[in-house]
């Protein structure tokens, strides 16, 4: 869950890295650095702690000139929370400097390798790793380098990086671990997730699994690894900077608690027609849903617990037989799928790496999927067959409050709808439990207007 920031623009970087990285706290981490480029070379602070150690180090960004760089919370994986495991991390002679999230799998394996032709290695870290082995493929074109660096890596990172040959450059690319562009007036920024970025812009590029991103102050071009440039379209985001702050609350888990009638009415309300469910939307015809013989519901966390709910519903009102797993253990059991049954996957952000591992795990034995997920373009969203959306917004705090009950929400609907067309239930039985799913947010409403009373 660390957090990368990556800004080439007009206006000094150190201040607009530390603020996004700000923005990502939430995402939760134990050090935090920033590395930033300058004709003669690139400039490295990093700290083990918390973001106001390296703003006092820095004077909030102002001891440290240029315009463009990366910054990085990290959460400890490989070696220790300490001041040198911080990100980023650096090549010999800092020719190469890269921030990372995500697991380098086969990283002891590409050490030993670089070990003997040379290389000697400072941190405890996989992500030391890819930096050495960038500059061991680096000859002089930085997306070859990529290129060739990365079809030998095993596991999930995005990545940002900087080339010291390369002054005003910065790099990027992802596999199975989020990673955004955004484009504004002054610059063009790299991000973890949306919130750092959106004070500059709500111009946002989704980059896919193994695309490379080249970026400038002015420019932005896209690669698949094959290094052929790829046009991509800009998705404009709606919610705006003020849905990602605590509006008052004194924090992100009970602004977004307050936020649950709001969010479940928006669930709802656009698949609701006068007093009738319309689930078109996702794209299943009733022949299909006739047709299934049983669900396999997969998710990870809290989004598992949905699940287990959303099973009793399901066999109730469906009749049909439900199993529910925690998407790691899904992957790995090698499961037994029967045919005509559907995998419903639920993720809050879309990119769960184990439940976006078990719905390819589906799909590759031929279950058609349905995708329940928040954010729009994500992995999860863009891989499966059908997409529920969630519609919550924004969900910063990491103990879930909204996306539970929408995705709960979501859950009913497609029960009543999957009862329906089995008619297990009545057309009138129907419209009685979509009449009481209308009352639900302004019950909520009720529960949460009583919080003091319930408190006491």
């Amino acid at each position: 869950m660390c957090g990368i920031v990556g800004y080439a623009g007009l206006e000094q970087a150190a201040p607009i890295l530390l603020n996004g990285l700000e923005k990502l706290e939430y995402r939760g981490y134990d050090s935090a650095g920033i590395a930033i480029g300058r004709e003669d070379g690139i400039e490295i602070v990093k700290a083990k702690g918390r973001l106001n150690v390296l703003r006092e180090m820095t004077d909030d960004g102002k001891t440290i000139s240029g315009t463009w760089g990366i910054g990085h919370t990290r959460w400890a994986t490989h070696g220790e929370p300490s001041t040198n495991n911080s990100h980023p991390h650096y090549s010999r002679g800092k020719r190469v400097v890269v921030v990372h999230n995500g697991i380098i799998e086969n990283h002891q394996e590409l050490k030993d390798r670089l070990i003997k032709k040379g290389y000697r290695f400072q941190t405890q870290t996989d992500t030391e790793v890819a930096a050495q082995l960038l500059d061991f493929y680096y000859k002089g074109d930085p997306l070859d380098a990529i290129q060739q660096a990365l079809i030998r890596v095993t596991g999930s990172y995005a990545l940002g990086i900087l080339f010291q040959d390369f002054p005003g450059v910065i790099y990027a690319v992802r596999k199975d671990c989020p990673l955004i562009v955004g484009a504004a007036s002054h610059g063009n920024f790299i991000a973890s997730d949306v919130p750092a970025i959106l004070n500059h812009t709500r111009t946002v590029y989704e980059i896919q699994n193994m695309e490379i991103v080249k970026m400038t102050d002015h420019d932005l071009h896209f690669y698949n690894l094959d290094g052929e440039e790829i046009e991509k379209q800009a998705n404009h985001i709606d919610w705006d900077a003020e849905a990602a702050e605590k509006s008052g609350y004194e924090h992100f888990m009970m602004k977004e608690i307050h936020e649950q009638p709001k969010a479940v009415r928006d669930t709802i309300s656009a698949r609701i027609h006068e007093n009738r469910l319309d689930l078109s939307q996702i794209g299943l015809s009733g022949e299909q849903m006739k047709s299934f013989r049983r669900i396999y519901i997969v998710a990870c966390g809290s989004a598992y617990h949905v699940g287990v709910a959303a099973r009793y519903v399901m066999e109730d009102l469906a009749r049909v037989p439900v199993e529910v797993d925690l998407a790691s253990e899904f992957r790995y059991r090698n499961p037994v799928l029967e045919e005509q049954s559907l995998c419903i996957v639920i993720s809050q952000s879309g990119e769960t790496a184990d439940s976006l591992a078990a719905l390819r795990e589906a799909k590759t034995r031929g279950i058609p999927v349905l995708a329940v997920v928040n954010v729009l373009g994500s992995s999860i969203a863009r891989e499966a067959d059908y997409v529920m959306y969630t519609w919550a917004g924004p969900e910063i705090s990491v103990a879930t409050t909204k996306a539970y009950s929408t995705q709960l929400a979501a859950l009913y609907m497609f029960s009543m709808e999957l009862a329906r067309e089995k008619e297990q239930i009545s057309m009138e039985t129907c419209e009685a439990l979509v009449a009481e799913l209308l009352l639900l947010p302004d019950k909520i409403e009720r529960i949460l207007a009583d919080k003091e009373r319930i408190q006491w």
